[in-house]
């Protein structure tokens, strides 16, 4: 059981907009996932329903029930969550929105017994955005040759629309590449990417999806998982792991999505990193 004070609770349940009970915006299979991509764990199953049945009344279950670590992690987790939203929807933070987000990672930090340090500069997005990622060559990826061609002509485009400030262009365009030589690199390394324990499986049957059913996000966190490329790539590629959403006009209004040529630099940044870290480790 976690040790959560209880003005501890109200500001977690504050941040994490569960008032009505709701967590976020998630949907209840996107908060099922969600928790199970992480943990492993059905939030829905029935020892979480003690208190109720809505999500925050599970998610105040589960503070009940697990311990520090694991509700610490979770903190961090739905925290980038809410960042994510706010930076895909250019959203500022308020003051009062800073000092809520930097009190959950305060909470989070005591329960992963983390000692409260300033962040320093490898944690910041400025500090990401002017690294120098060399534009190496998809030829060292061993990937399907046939596809390269395409991929190189998609990569021309992008660093064109980064010129032009075509910022939806840039980041679908990214979306697709990214996504492209992930899935030709899976291919190659197929029985890796199926024993990964967060590999993502039908949940009737418990085997592994075909990976023209894996999402963006699913290659990326597994390529993670397998240390084929570094967390700058899995903590800044959210503006990259609905990128099909925003091909559809009415998604991107329903997901509120209005990206800035800052979430478009982020993006190519998050491909140049991508293929850096791969060539170094295939």
């Amino acid at each position: 059981m976690a040790k959560l004070k209880e003005t501890e609770k109200l500001i977690l349940e504050k941040l994490f907009d569960m008032q009505g009970g709701y967590v976020l915006e998630f949907s209840n299979s996107k908060f099922q996932q969600f928790i199970y991509n992480t943990f492993k764990i059905n939030i829905y199953s029935s020892k979480y329903s003690v208190h109720g049945d809505s999500k925050a009344k599970r998610l105040r279950t589960f503070w009940d029930l697990e311990n520090d670590n694991t509700i610490g992690r979770l903190i961090n987790e739905l925290i980038e969550v809410w960042e994510t939203d706010k930076v895909l929807k250019n959203k500022s933070l308020s003051e009062a929105e800073k000092n809520l987000k930097d009190k959950a990672q305060n909470i989070a930090k005591r329960l992963l017994g983390i000692q409260n340090k300033i962040a320093n500069k490898e944690e910041t997005v400025e500090y990401f955005l002017n690294k120098d990622f060399e534009i190496v060559s998809l030829e060292r990826l061993n990937i399907d040759g046939s596809v390269i061609d395409i991929l190189n002509s998609r990569i021309n485009e992008i660093q064109n629309s980064i010129k032009t400030k075509s910022v939806l262009s840039c980041i679908v365009l990214c979306g697709s590449v990214l996504e492209g030589i992930l899935l030709g690199i899976a291919s190659n390394r197929m029985k890796e990417f199926n024993k990964c324990e967060i590999s993502p499986k039908d949940r009737k049957t418990q085997k592994v999806l075909a990976f023209n059913q894996w999402s963006l996000a699913n290659f990326i966190d597994v390529s993670y998982k397998l240390g084929l490329i570094g967390l700058d790539v899995k903590k800044y590629s959210h503006s990259l792991r609905d990128f099909r959403n925003y091909i559809h006009p009415y998604q991107q209004m329903t997901s509120g999505f209005n990206p800035d040529i800052e979430t478009a630099k982020i993006s190519w940044q998050v491909l140049k990193a991508s293929i850096t870290d791969l060539s170094i480790k295939l």
